[in-house]
């Protein structure tokens, strides 16, 4: 029986051409989608959605992205999505949250040299995103690049122009591809979460991120009091904030006494915190600050963003968060 695949095409440098003002998407998904050199058995459709650098893709983008796939669930055996490198670690982390618990592999994949421009990566990696897409029994959001395969919320690009641009951070890789072959490596645990129903896929973007540094004033906080429906914090090391001199904790406390969720994570990419270790962390906790794990940043936005457009209620909010989806926390 033959297999079925949607290619959902949104720009990014992988469909980019040389212009007057650099790179941008110029390359129409028909052209692209011939890269692809599938087997008899393999039946690819493609579906272009979008022409975008992914620095511009927006929130709105990601449901786009989410209702696409969902509206063709039953008409196609997976789904892989071409998408720029700069934000595709958000927007994988943002699918996993909008189709969780969907039935179907969704793989994202792009390129840091555009297609048809030497040394591009662009033809392995689309590749290796089909024969992973055709040889895996995975459910969920993936991204393959540089013949690795990474779950979607565990993503982050970490280099700016070499082939080996993401990493899987805190989690291991889900597979290794290479000349032409695939060695699965680790297989995620199904997981048990039961939510509710959603009828309608919506997203609250308006949320706030800091990324703490010596000196940070401390006014921000009003700011954010007026007009933040949340507060992502990026503190140091293990999960501490400074509370001599400019003494962010009282900001802190104003935030969640409102209402506000203040998520706090670590500008430390490995091995999560322990915001409990320290003194600086322990009164971080408590002024309300919410431990993240070893979530990072991409998936505490999306996943915040996804939370906020359900519930205002803080305790709610707090074990969602804080409760493993999609395997964005924990080592299962």
């Amino acid at each position: 029986m033959n297999e079925k695949y949607l290619v959902i095409t949104t720009g990014g440098t992988i469909a980019s051409a040389v212009t007057e003002k650099g790179l941008a998407p110029k390359m129409s998904p028909e052209e692209l989608v011939t890269y692809f050199k599938p087997s008899p058995e393999i039946e690819l459709d493609v579906k272009p959605l979008m022409a975008k650098d992914s620095t511009n893709m927006q929130p709105e983008d990601w449901l786009l992205i989410a209702e696409t796939i969902k509206a063709e669930e039953e008409n196609y055996d997976g789904f892989i999505v071409t998408h720029g490198t700069d934000t595709m670690a958000y927007t994988a982390a943002a699918l996993s949250y909008l189709l969780y618990r969907f039935t179907k592999p969704v793989v994202m994949t792009g390129s840091q040299i555009p297609l048809g421009m030497q040394y591009t990566d662009a033809e392995s990696n689309l590749q290796d995103a089909l024969l992973f897409i055709s040889d895996t029994d995975l459910t969920g959001v993936f991204i393959v690049f540089n013949g690795l395969a990474m779950v979607g919320t565990r993503a982050v690009k970490t280099k700016t122009q070499s082939y080996d641009a993401f990493e899987s951070i805190n989690y291991p890789y889900v597979a290794r591809i290479m000349h032409g072959k695939i060695n699965h490596m680790y297989q995620p645990k199904p997981e048990s979460l039961n939510l509710p129903a959603r009828n309608k896929l919506v997203l609250d973007p308006n949320i706030f991120m800091l990324k703490a540094f010596p000196g940070m004033t401390v006014d921000i906080f009003d700011y954010l009091l007026e007009h933040a429906h949340a507060v992502i914090i990026e503190s140091f090391g293990n999960g501490g904030l400074p509370f001599e001199r400019r003494n962010l904790l009282p900001g802190i406390q104003k935030l969640t006494d409102a209402g506000i969720p203040v998520v706090i994570t670590t500008q430390i990419l490995e091995e999560g915190q322990d915001i409990a270790l320290y003194e600086v962390g322990q009164r971080v906790v408590e002024a309300g600050g919410i431990t993240a794990g070893d979530m990072n940043t991409e998936a505490i936005v999306a996943k915040l963003m996804w939370l906020l457009a359900y519930t205002q209620d803080m305790a709610e909010i707090t074990r969602l968060l804080q409760t493993p989806m999609a395997h964005d926390m924990g080592f299962d």
